[in-house]
C-alpha cells in the first residue's frame, strides 16, 4: 500500500510530465524529430535536465535528460537539496540557457526515461559536449547506473576530475553524494 502511495505521488506531483496514456511516441519518430537538430534551450531545470523550444506530446516544450551524467539535486528537488546541487544547476544555465544547442540520440538505445524525458548528448556551439563538460569539471558524477556509448570515457572524465580535485570533488563526503552512489 505504502509502495502504491509512493509511486502515485512520484507520477503524479514530483514527477508530472508523464505522458498521456493516448500519446503515443515511437523510438524513430524522436530519433528523426531530434537527432542532429538544433534548438534553443528555454530552461534549466537542474544541472542535468533542461526544456528546449520545440512542442512534445501535449507540452509546449521537450524535456531532456543528459545520458551518462548525474548532477547533485537542488533545492526544487522532492529529495532536497544537495552538496554541489546549486552550482551545477547554474553551471548549465549559464553555459546553455537561451542558446542554441544541437541534441543527439544514441540510435541503439531508449529515447526516453521511465519520466518520457528525451535521453540525450547536448553539443554546445563550440563543439564541445555539456555531459562531458559537467563531469569534466566537476559538477557531475558518471552515472553508472546505465550503459550509453560513451560509459567508459565518462568514467574516465570522473577520475580525474576527482583527482584533481575539480568542482564537487574538492570537498564532497561520501555522505553528501546520491544514494546510488553512497552503495
Amino acid at each position: 500500500m505504502l509502495a502504491g502511495a509512493i509511486i502515485w505521488t512520484d507520477r503524479n506531483f514530483i514527477h508530472p510530465r508523464i505522458f498521456p496514456q493516448n500519446t503515443t511516441i515511437t523510438a524513430g519518430d524522436d530519433f528523426d524529430k531530434y537527432n542532429q537538430k538544433e534548438f534553443t534551450v528555454v530552461k534549466v531545470v537542474d544541472g542535468d535536465t533542461l526544456d528546449i523550444d520545440i512542442p512534445d506530446a501535449n507540452y509546449k516544450t521537450t524535456q531532456i535528460r543528459l545520458w551518462g551524467v548525474d548532477t547533485p539535486e537542488t533545492a526544487k528537488s522532492p529529495k532536497g537539496e544537495m552538496y554541489y546541487g546549486p552550482q551545477a544547476s547554474q553551471f548549465t544555465k549559464d553555459t546553455v540557457l537561451g542558446k542554441h544547442i544541437t541534441v543527439l540520440m544514441n540510435e541503439n538505445a531508449k529515447p526516453r526515461d521511465k519520466y518520457g524525458r528525451l535521453l540525450a548528448y547536448i553539443k554546445l556551439a563550440d563543439g564541445r559536449i555539456l555531459n562531458e563538460e559537467l563531469i569534466s569539471n566537476g559538477f557531475a558524477y558518471a552515472d553508472t547506473r546505465f550503459k550509453h556509448p560513451d560509459y567508459e570515457k565518462y568514467i574516465e572524465l570522473e577520475s580525474t576530475a576527482k583527482k584533481e580535485k575539480k568542482g564537487l570533488w574538492k570537498n564532497v563526503t561520501p555522505d553528501q553524494m546520491p544514494k546510488w552512489r553512497q552503495r
